[in-house]
């Protein structure tokens, strides 16, 4: 049978982009559809303007702190509407550069916008007229989850799909969950002078990090003004004086917090509704489309990447997935995702980020593994920077080094959770990284210290005495448990 298309992409964000251009680049024809604009939720409403408010916040709390580095501290004048402009120019600025649909029309890959929705399995609906295609990767993205809380539809609130369109700055903010989104925006506002109140039904910030590294971040963001109420569920919503009551309950104690915004971070649904997937046969549920590691849905030629299956809420695995979906579709080379080494970052002050397997996971498992902890307050950079607040923790195999998994809670942890990353994909052990030469003075060299730790774990008392026997040394002998930082 002839098609219209060799691939059919579904949606225009990380995943879509990825997905057409690696398509186009093996010499499929290729078309992708999306129903608003090119780069989706990373671009206009995630990844992107967070991380531009997040900066500018920062710049804030520097001047504010500006004694620690033997400057004059000032309350710096926040003209909130500026910060918010800058967000939004810095929008404009990387889809003009990287997302613009001529960009990947230049790709030979052609661009429609529209709602689509299947007709069959090999022909989508696409305002008024039909396509067909011989592969289809549907990359539909995700959108804010919005719990059903009494009298929310009777009041304003906020999500990351409208919080960067803000022009006034509101002097009180509750943010309902303590996950990636509440935790970076609960700084960021804080820091440009809003008074920041979290609600978590849970007992602790950022649920699927390392607990003793939340602790630590938890106690930055107190000290810095933000206020909590673990184990409270948002009970309801009221209007009150210009401004909102969210009505708390914890164990069964009953609270009222007033505030002048209120933003749900409380997760994310996959965008399937209007694909009419039962015409194509695709099986999915409320999490998303079901795929396999091979991003296949139940229909051979239909894949699904990115948010929509509900997998992973990551920019950078919307990408990898794609990668799998199309070499997959095309290449016809089984190639799976790769699920045991999916790094994260909480781009917080200090960020916090993991990959690989958690400690609770190798506990749960009971795995044979050593932690490796080196703090940041043994590394001379951040001395220097002032930045002394974190730790790393490494865990692996004792015997070799093999890494299982890291975390990493401090200044440029993002960068450092690569080293890992890349190190654990490529089988490089502790040693490696001890043996390797770092330049000083870095947050770099924080890892090779941190891998330092497992020589020290690794010494043997019994070879100590034998070359102090030999040589005539005079040091002490040192246990492997009390091996030093150094």
């Amino acid at each position: 049978m002839t098609y219209d298309y060799d691939v059919l992409v579904i949606g225009g964000g990380a995943a879509g982009l990825t997905s057409a251009g690696i398509a186009t680049n093996l010499g499929a024809k290729t078309l992708m559809i999306e129903r608003d604009r090119l780069g989706g939720d990373c671009t206009w409403t995630g990844c992107v303007p967070s991380k531009a408010l997040l900066k500018s916040a920062e710049v804030a709390h520097k001047m504010r702190t500006a004694d620690h580095y033997g400057l004059q501290a000032t309350e710096p004048e926040i003209d909130f509407g500026a910060v918010m402009q800058r967000v939004r120019d810095l929008r404009e600025e990387i889809y003009e550069d990287a997302d613009a649909p001529e960009i990947f029309e230049a790709m030979d890959i052609d661009v429609r916008f529209g709602d689509a929705h299947f007709v069959d399995p090999h022909t989508v609906s696409l305002e008024g007229s039909y396509v067909t295609g011989r592969f289809i990767v549907v990359c539909t993205g995700g959108r804010p989850f919005v719990p059903p809380i009494p009298g929310l539809d009777e009041v304003p609130y906020l999500t990351n799909h409208t919080l960067f369109e803000l022009t006034e700055q509101p002097d009180r903010l509750a943010i309902v969950g303590a996950g990636p989104i509440g935790t970076e925006m609960a700084q960021a506002f804080q820091r440009l002078g809003t008074d920041v109140t979290v609600v978590e039904m849970g007992d602790a910030i950022l649920s699927n990090d390392d607990p003793e590294l939340t602790g630590k971040l938890l106690d930055v963001l107190q000290s810095e003004g933000v206020t909590y109420h673990f184990g409270a569920r948002a009970a309801g919503v009221v209007p009150s004086n210009g401004g909102l009551q969210v009505l708390l309950n914890a164990d069964g104690e009953e609270d009222a917090l007033s505030t002048d915004a209120l933003l749900l971070a409380t997760g994310r649904r996959p965008n399937v509704e209007t694909l009419n997937l039962e015409a194509a046969g695709v099986e999915y549920t409320p999490k998303g489309l079901t795929v396999d590691d091979r991003c296949r849905t139940n229909v051979s030629h239909i894949f699904g990447v990115g948010d929509v299956t509900g997998r992973y809420q990551f920019t950078h695995m919307s990408e990898h997935m794609a990668k799998v979906a199309v070499t997959n579709a095309l290449l016809k080379v089984p190639m799976s995702m790769d699920t045991g080494r999916v790094p994260w970052v909480t781009y917080s002050d200090p960020e916090l980020a993991h990959v690989g397997t958690t400690e609770a996971q190798l506990a749960e498992a009971g795995a044979s593994y050593q932690t490796y902890r080196f703090p940041y307050s043994k590394v001379d950079r951040a001395i220097t920077d002032g930045a002394t607040t974190g730790l790393i923790k490494v865990h692996a195999r004792a015997l070799d080094g093999k890494i299982y998994g890291a975390s990493v809670l401090g200044a440029r942890a993002g960068e450092l959770i690569s080293q890992y990353a890349l190190a654990m994909r490529n089988g490089v052990t502790l040693r490696s990284i001890a043996d390797t030469i770092y330049p000083y003075p870095s947050y770099g060299q924080a890892a090779r210290r941190a891998a330092d730790q497992w020589y020290a774990q690794k010494q043997s008392p019994l070879f100590t005495r034998f070359l102090k026997t030999v040589f005539g040394y005079r040091g002490p002998v040192i246990a492997p448990e009390e091996g030093r930082i150094v």
